[in-house]
């Protein structure tokens, strides 16, 4: 007999998020339409201080989506052609199109199998004397050690550009992401952290000079009106419109990641028994400082099912999964050219078989936690014991 859950249970859901704000939403829109300052607005200057202070940066530069973000940002920071950017197989390709985009060639390395974040040991040893910056994605929303990353960039005078497009507010050894290096990008697409009702991004740095840049590539290169000093310059600014909304869920965005460490806990209580099982959800290193925007279980080779039917299973019983992400960037075929042949990051492919995403957002209550593990339970061990293992997990 197959479990059972209705209503299905959204891998992501945002209509908790919206509806409570709906009112302050409203205004804040109104108001950018009766300014009509649509572009490069005011809410947009108030945002981009509110969000680099929340960061423990001094400055933002709001732009149109977190890859121009990567890019734009690298660029600010001085890295272009001739220059070696290492960055994590294991991330999505956004970070690898940013760093193309720049001009300079990535360097990709593999990843830690239990965190899945980028390994600084092999980063290290991927190091040459044309490197010029190291691209640590905080993948899933922890960060990769600040400690060391700032010791290995130290050691060898590497710059660092934090990918924290999934990491908002999160923490590790006292930094807040986007902190750590001399720059880093966020994304705001609708479902991360905080999100906006669109396509955004930003770069936050605590160097003035970065910043200035920024936001001259992202206006046409342009210093002032019609005045354009930077060939590398394009379009891409965050919208006031949006700026205004990420402005009002700002203030909730520490609450929202709290939520989402409750949930993330919870979903530890409860799976701990199937570890004897093969599926092990990711280390989490960071303690209270990772933010959980997945929460992602390892489907291991000592499974007695494995992950495809695992998701069938739990897609029959209502529930909605996702995978981060199925292809590592070697093996996509629109990087071939950069002639990474299978079996080069042999930890990322196998996390890239093994990873499964399980439903997170700040909505999501214990009741819905506890199906989903009960639909887990009885897809790998094949008895409905899931009420014995909620009175046993309390």
């Amino acid at each position: 007999m197959t479990l059972s859950f209705s209503p299905t249970i959204p891998f992501v859901d945002l209509t908790w998020q919206h509806a409570p704000l709906q009112e302050a939403l409203q205004a804040v829109m109104a108001a950018v339409l009766t300014q009509g300052d649509f572009v490069l607005g005011q809410a947009l200057t108030e945002f981009e201080a509110n969000f680099a202070t929340a960061c423990g940066t001094g400055f933002g530069v709001g732009v149109g989506c977190g890859t121009d973000a990567i890019a734009l940002g690298l660029m600010a920071c001085g890295i272009g052609p001739g220059d070696e950017v290492i960055l994590p197989a294991n991330t999505f390709v956004a970070t690898l199109i940013g760093v193309l985009r720049t001009g300079a060639t990535p360097v990709l390395v593999d990843c830690d199998r239990a965190t899945a974040l980028l390994d600084l040991a092999v980063a290290e040893r991927a190091i040459t004397p044309r490197t010029r910056a190291l691209v640590p994605v905080h993948l899933y929303g922890q960060l990769v050690s600040p400690q060391g990353l700032l010791e290995l960039a130290n050691r060898h005078g590497l710059i660092i550009f934090e990918d924290a497009a999934q990491a908002h507010l999160a923490q590790r050894d006292g930094y807040t992401a986007g902190s750590i290096g001399l720059g880093a990008a966020f994304s705001f697409y609708p479902s991360k952290n905080l999100g906006a009702l669109g396509d955004g991004g930003m770069v936050v740095t605590t160097n003035a000079q970065v910043a200035e840049r920024a936001r001259s590539l992202r206006n046409y290169g342009a210093t002032r009106k019609y005045y354009h000093t930077d060939p590398q310059g394009t379009n891409s600014r965050l919208d006031t419109l949006q700026a205004a909304v990420l402005n009002v869920k700002l203030p909730h965005l520490t609450g929202w990641n709290q939520t989402r460490s409750a949930i993330a806990q919870h979903y530890d209580r409860r799976l701990a028994p199937l570890a004897e099982h093969g599926l092990l959800p990711l280390h989490n290193a960071a303690g209270p400082g990772h933010v959980y925007h997945l929460y992602v279980v390892r489907v291991t080779p000592t499974c007695p099912i494995g992950r495809t039917e695992l998701q069938a299973q739990l897609t029959a019983a209502g529930v909605q999964t996702g995978i981060h992400y199925p292809i590592p960037c070697h093996l996509q075929p629109a990087f071939s050219s950069l002639g990474y042949p299978p079996g080069r990051f042999p930890v990322a492919e196998a996390l890239s078989q093994e990873i499964l995403s399980l439903p997170m957002y700040p909505g999501l209550t214990p009741e819905q936690v506890d199906d989903v593990v009960d639909a887990m339970v009885e897809a790998v061990t094949g008895r409905q014991v899931a009420g014995v293992l909620r009175e046993v997990m309390g």
